[in-house]
């Protein structure tokens, strides 16, 4: 085991990621370059031969009061039923909880619920895991997503897969005139508009269009797309799809509230979708849904009907290094939480 380091590291565990099945944008440094405000880590374990076989980027922050938290999105990357290198991992995430006198470590693995063998390791290594979680605010990513299979598919396999009423949707709005362009960093400026008026609609924190920027900047345009939908050469959709290994991401989507009957959100994703075609990629994820699988909710509904899976993760992996701070925390976090729920209510 050992802590990447130098600019030799980091090229040799880009390649690792990049050429890995459990690939995971977030695990990447150019995201870790997005989080400015986290500290960026990366636990690498190894071989006999000092090759790299799995690998866990942790992000550190302070919080007021608390102390040092230590947080990891969609880790590890490796073979996750092999104890030794998962022993490896959470070692290295020893020294740094030592090293930064860290109150925890929390993961978000996207593991499926029901690897039992996985949890198992993990409960031997000395892990808890939090698996009660059912929406949105209770965990920082996505515990349930919907993931279309992607791999050796035609477009023409993929669209008969489709709801009939999603098909539809996709050919009406190219009837009705909506057009899809491929935009650039300029472009975000339309894209955050729209934003801020899906946040006000659907109620939710919006980020600032800096954070996009940054986004794009270390992204783009390998890793990164901005595709807007227009009507009559105005602005009325867009989505921001991430392109990294053997995974396309549906990352962030906007709407405005004229023209919503024309269907844009679905030529939109039907866009992304053959991205991710022809990049040859194993999985498309439309990302966050409720945990409650049910065709009343509309956004359940919409990303259902592109044929994808409905899928659970393990949910939050965490090793308390300080319990009961960690416990003052996590009542305080939920509080938080709890209490900006309110205030978008309100808003709304």
């Amino acid at each position: 085991m050992r802590l990447l380091e130098n600019k030799t590291d980091e090229e040799e565990y880009t390649k690792f990621l990049e050429n890995h099945e459990r690939c995971n944008f977030q695990q990447s440094l150019e995201w870790a370059r997005v989080k400015t405000s986290w500290k960026r880590e990366v636990i690498l374990a190894e071989d006999n031969n000092k090759k790299i076989i799995g690998s866990l980027m942790v992000w550190v922050r302070k919080i007021p009061i608390f102390g040092n938290i230590m947080y990891s999105a969609r880790g590890p990357v490796c073979d996750i039923h092999d104890m030794e290198v998962l022993q490896q991992l959470a070692e290295g995430a020893k020294i740094l909880a030592k090293k930064y006198n860290a109150i925890v470590l929390r993961i978000e693995p996207d593991i499926k619920s029901d690897d039992e063998q996985f949890k198992n390791i993990m409960l031997q290594l000395g892990f808890s895991i939090k698996d009660n979680a059912k929406n949105f605010r209770d965990e920082i990513q996505p515990r349930y997503v919907f993931r279309l299979d992607t791999k050796g598919k035609t477009e023409d396999e993929i669209f008969k897969a489709f709801h009939q009423k999603t098909r539809y949707n996709i050919r009406l709005a190219t009837k009705k005139g909506v057009t899809i362009k491929d935009g650039t960093k300029e472009d975000l400026k339309d894209f955050h508009k729209i934003m801020i008026t899906t946040g006000i609609r659907d109620g939710f924190i919006t980020r600032p269009l800096e954070y996009f920027e940054k986004m794009y900047d270390e992204l783009g345009p390998e890793h990164m797309k901005i595709l807007m939908a227009y009507y009559d050469n105005e602005p009325i959709s867009g989505v921001i799809p991430i392109m990294y290994g053997n995974k396309t991401w549906y990352l962030y989507g906007a709407s405005s509230n004229e023209h919503r009957n024309l269907m844009p959100n679905y030529l939109l994703q039907w866009e992304m979708i053959k991205i991710a075609l022809n990049r040859k990629s194993d999985i498309y994820d439309l990302r966050g849904v409720p945990g409650i699988a049910d065709d009343s909710n509309g956004l359940y509904r919409f990303k259902k009907g592109f044929g994808a899976e409905y899928t659970e993760f393990v949910g939050e992996v965490y090793m308390p290094y300080k319990p009961l701070m960690y416990n003052l925390y996590k009542f305080s976090e939920k509080a938080f939480r709890n209490l900006r729920a309110l205030k978008l209510k309100f808003k709304k």
